[in-house]
This record gives structure tokens, sequence and C-alpha cells, in this order.
């Protein structure tokens, strides 16, 4: 059998892990002065649409620090307790955030359900300009986390966040100018509805992925039949079985699997190709064990 530890790897990290900190640290400061207007100048204006969106913010806020705080637990070193360190921390933080994110949805549709069934004269001129600054301060936070989004699920997480942010503040934006032309406040809530609408669609996939990874799913992007037929094809393997593929973390992927050889002689040679090509894959923890084909695995196989 052998085995790799790779407990000192740390080159899985963004290079650019201190600019996604500074993203996080920037995005928090502005979220969190933004929320505080917009909450005051909803509260002064009764506006609905103002009030959801500063709680909406309030959640971003939260999501934003949740995600700062995976960031830096995935490069804390492993412990004699926690082998792989706090990894997998990444992946219930990136589930909780997609929960904030549909609770928050959750709150939106209820106000805006009453708002409709109880309407109230809002001010189309102040909340138009407030929900103007929210759409430049959530679309700049959102850029600021655009890069990485598809390397991690928290940095997606975190544009998610900021990008449904800057679609609410464009809908409030929408409703004022609405009102202050039309007197109509009736669209207030009908946007309130419409952007929970929009926010679902993307923060499902995220739910999705986030669950996934915290049940030891098979990481999006391999494909294990592949993954199989590949190491199959390395000079020197007859075949491979019992092949386990699961998520470490938002960003590194592990796998164990039974490999059986022609000649035990050519191990070393063989478990070198096979790491380089699952590297290729994205798999940087390997654990491989090997057998020949005289050897009966006595196991069920999986795979």
């Amino acid at each position: 059998m052998s085995h790799e530890d790779h407990h000192h790897h740390h080159h899985h990290l963004p290079a650019d892990a201190s600019s996604l900190n500074r993203a996080f640290r920037l995005g928090i400061a502005l979220n969190l002065l933004f929320v505080i207007v917009e909450f005051v100048v909803g509260l002064c204006y009764g506006s609905m649409g103002l009030l959801s969106d500063a709680g909406h913010n309030l959640s971003d806020v939260a999501g934003l620090l949740l995600a700062m705080l995976a960031f830096r637990l995935a490069q804390s070193p492993a412990t004699p307790r926690y082998t792989y360190g706090y990894k997998k921390s990444t992946v219930l933080i990136s589930l909780l955030n997609s929960l904030i994110l549909l609770i928050a949805v959750g709150v939106i549709v209820a106000e805006s359900i009453g708002r409709m069934l109880h309407p109230e004269t809002v001010t189309g001129d102040a909340i138009a300009w407030t929900a103007g600054v929210g759409v430049v301060v959530n679309g700049f936070t959102a850029w600021l986390f655009m890069r990485d989004k598809g390397r991690d699920l928290n940095v997606r997480g975190a544009y998610l966040h900021m990008a449904a942010d800057a679609l609410v503040s464009v809908g409030v934006l929408l409703s004022g100018v609405v009102i202050s032309w039309t007197g109509w406040t009736l669209i207030d809530p009908i946007v309130g509805l419409a952007v929970a609408a929009v926010i679902v669609g993307s923060v499902w996939s995220l739910l999705r992925d986030s669950l996934r990874l915290s049940l030891d799913g098979v990481p999006g992007g391999i494909r294990i039949e592949e993954v199989g037929r590949s190491m199959e094809a390395v000079e020197g393997v007859c075949g491979v079985h019992h092949i386990h593929v699961w998520a470490i973390s938002t960003t590194e992927n592990a796998l164990t699997a039974h490999v059986v050889l022609e000649e035990l002689g050519r191990m070393e040679e063989v478990k070198h190709r096979l790491k380089e090509l699952l590297r290729e894959e994205g798999i940087r923890h390997a654990t491989l064990e090997f057998e020949t084909a005289q050897e009966h695995c006595r196991e069920p196989h999986d795979l």
C-alpha cells in the first residue's frame, strides 16, 4: 500500500490570498456603512424596499464575515486531532451562507406580500437616491470577487451575495423612479418579489454544490468514470477499483483507490505517474493501494 501525505502542501491557496483578504475587509466595511445609511433612510421614509434591502445587506455582511472566516480557517495547519486542518469548515460555511441567503429571501417575500395587502405611501426620490448608492456599493463589492468566484464556493457565495444585492438595489432604484413619476406605490412590493425570485435562482446552485460537498459527494468538474479510465490507461496498470473522490475543502479534493498492477516491481514508477495524472485532474490528495492481478480484493467493489 502506498500513502502520500499532503498535510504540508499549502500551494492550493490562491496566489492572491492577500488580495482576497483585502477584498473581504473592504467589502465588509463598505456594506456595513451602507446598511446603516439605508436603514435610517428606509425608516424615515417608510420604504419597505429600502428596509428589506438593508436587512438583506446585513445578511450579506454576515455572509462576508463567514466567508472570510472560512478563508482564514482553511490556512490553519493540521493537528493530531484535525489531520486535514480546518479545511472542511469552508464547505460548512458555504452551506450556511446559502441558507442565510434563502432566509433573507423569505423575509423579503413576507414583507413584500404584507406591503401589497396593506399599501403605504412612500417617497420615491429618497428611495431612488439611496438605492443608486447601493448599486454602486454592491456592484463594486461583487466586482472584487468576480475574478476568483470560479475557484472557491465561498468566494462564489460572497460574489452571489453582492451581485444579488446589486440587483435588489437596481429594483429599488427603478421602483423609486416609478413612484416619483406616477405615484404608483404598489411597484415597491412587486419589485421586492421579483428580486426575491432572481436571488433564489442564483442561490440554488450554491446550495446544491455546498450540500453535495458536505455529504462527501464527488466535487463538480470531476467525472469519476473518466478519472478511472485515465488511471487504467497508465502503462503498468491493468485495473482500478474502489475509487472514492471527495472534497476536503471548497478548493481541495482527495481520492482513494485500489490499483491492480501487472507487476509490483513497477509500483514506484506507476505511483509517480498516477500522482501526476491526478494532480492534473485537480486531485492533490491521493491514497493508493496497490495489488496484483493474482490477489483477490475481499472488499465488495464500489467502482
